[in-house]
């Protein structure tokens, strides 16, 4: 399953389950691995928010330059590693 098909799945369970998206907002570790099987690796971040009509969130991705050569090994699993 790709990154964003997993993304998309993981929204609608959220739209569809209260419980689920309480959970996942308070704990998103261990709501996605109890949900959806997925372990999130040591030294992954993971910040999850719901947005409203009158809450936004702008995310700004890394420089380009500061992704180059990183690869899983380097104390920065890659989210498609999340299994």
């Amino acid at each position: 399953m790709s990154i964003d098909t997993l993304k998309v799945n993981i929204i609608k369970k959220a739209w569809e389950d209260a419980d689920f998206k309480a959970r996942l907002l308070a704990d998103p570790r261990s709501a996605l691995e109890q949900d959806f099987g997925h372990h999130i690796p040591e030294g992954i971040e993971l910040h999850v928010m719901a947005v409203t009509p009158t809450k936004y969130a702008l995310i700004i991705p890394p420089k380009p330059e500061e992704l180059d050569g990183l690869t899983a090994t380097e104390g920065q699993p890659q989210m498609l590693s999340w299994n």
